[in-house]
């Protein structure tokens, strides 16, 4: 999120995985609003309104009192190419609590303590409201053309935030040929999983679902008609760079990966091939269990306050060890995704195959753990960067070149590659599972424990 102010411009900003609103957040949630119903029944603290509040409460001086415009970052980025103020309906309806039919909510702002907003009409968090891929004014402005060196006039879409983005490039792709279950089947029989430095997994549908700890439903926030719930890892890339940078053997790992010009993480995965002997890679986590929520649950817990756990640690630090620990860390991952899909499936949602983008999905090891973990194919994007594709289809809409945003995906998106589930570890997998579900009962039992008398 930006304010945009004359004070430090280096002062600006707060990412959205700045978790400093925590008592604004649970203020926001005690109150028990009707807007909390969208966002999974409690509200996150990346999302906007406790981070405003904080601002308003901490910075009000320096920040609060002297911003002219709040914005994320896709709506800053259009604002600065086209001069136009106009927000998108996706980042408002996502992450600050705007519904797509009835407006803004003014008795939200005003309990919460930023009537603020409601006063001045919500000019500085949007009053003119555009869905993706919406012609903005008359395109790039010559100065913005200048800087970009593109020419000036050229169409500019209402935004989409990144992972939706990522969601619209790889969800619409015509699967005919590939022997898919989604192959014939609506398009919300399918989940995009974005992964990067976190991971947020998109599915739709044609009627709202609330599903308990995931964001939505939000109407046409992704794919315009339908509605969409988002779950989501708030470390997921992240996590991974945590676990094996802080490793003993992380420099041994460094030095033998850039000796064979590999990043570490290809490094890692031959050398887990080298180290599992007749047994599928997967096995070499028997003994080794991780909770990955080091930066708190997103979904399908929504809990802030848990922590990440390993269990099964040994004296040695070698590169075994290492590269055993990365698999475990991915894993856990996995098993992230398989509790999100179980908790919108029990809600409601029926998905048989999952569509991959992101850093993350040019991770083989990766891409396969998830395969396994859930059980279902996994269909990767011809175009690897998907995000931009999700943008390219947006602007086609806005320069005319397609009528609609469901016809330019269809035309756009493109199957690279499908990833099969290995069934027949199926049982060994199942375990594991109730194993990562005993871990988060143990945590919360140990919470209790040390509240205890």
């Amino acid at each position: 999120m930006l304010c945009c102010h004359k004070g430090d411009p280096h002062r600006n900003i707060i990412m959205w995985l700045d978790h400093r609103a925590v008592s604004q957040v649970h203020r926001i949630n005690e109150t028990k609003h009707s807007v909390l119903q969208c966002v999974g029944g409690v509200m996150s603290v990346e999302m906007q309104a406790p981070k405003l509040l904080w601002l308003k409460e901490n910075m009000r001086e320096t920040c609060w009192d002297k911003a002219g415009h709040f914005f994320d970052l896709p709506d800053f980025l259009s604002w600065k190419a086209t001069g136009v103020s106009a927000r998108s309906l996706c980042s408002l309806v996502c992450k600050w609590t705007y519904s797509a039919e009835k407006g803004w909510d003014d008795s939200f702002w005003k309990m919460i303590g930023l009537e603020d907003f409601v006063a001045d009409n919500y000019s500085k968090i949007g009053n003119q409201v555009l869905p993706p891929g919406a012609s903005l004014g008359h395109g790039l402005t010559p100065e913005a053309a200048k800087d970009l060196g593109l020419p000036a006039g050229i169409a500019v879409a209402a935004s989409l935030i990144d992972a939706h983005a990522g969601g619209l490039g790889v969800i619409g792709a015509d699967v005919r040929g590939y022997g898919l279950a989604c192959e014939g089947q609506p398009v919300t029989s399918r989940l995009a999983v974005i992964c990067g430095t976190s991971s947020c997994h998109m599915g739709i549908s044609k009627d709202p679902i609330f599903v308990p700890g995931v964001w939505g439903p939000y109407f046409s926030a992704m794919v315009p008609g339908f509605w969409l719930n988002e779950g989501g890892q708030s470390v997921t890339g992240k996590l991974i760079d945590h676990m094996v940078q802080g490793h003993a053997a992380f420099p041994e790992l460094q030095a033998k990966a850039t000796a064979r010009c590999q990043s570490v993480y290809a490094y890692l995965n031959s050398h887990l091939d080298l180290i599992k002997k007749a047994r599928p890679v997967g096995f070499l986590t028997v003994d080794l269990h991780v909770w990955p929520d080091f930066h708190g649950n997103r979904s399908p817990l929504a809990d802030l306050t848990l922590k990440g756990m390993v269990t099964g640690l040994k004296l040695s630090q070698d590169l075994d060890d290492l590269a055993i620990l990365y698999l475990a860390t991915v894993q856990a991952i996995a098993f992230g995704t398989r509790l999100i899909i179980e908790a919108m499936e029990a809600a409601g949602h029926s998905i048989s195959t999952l569509f991959l983008c992101g850093g993350l999905s040019k991770n083989p090891l990766f891409v396969q753990m998830h395969a396994d973990i859930t059980g279902m194919p996994v269909v990767l994007s011809q175009e690897v960067e998907s995000v931009l594709v999700g943008a390219a289809i947006l602007g086609a809409c806005a320069s005319g070149d397609f009528a609609s945003v469901q016809e330019a995906m269809a035309r756009m998106s493109k199957v690279g590659k499908v990833v099969l589930p290995r069934l027949e570890d199926k049982r060994y997998y199942d375990k594991k599972y109730q194993v990562f579900l005993k871990l988060v009962e143990h945590q919360k039992e140990y919470a209790a424990i040390m509240k205890g008398d």
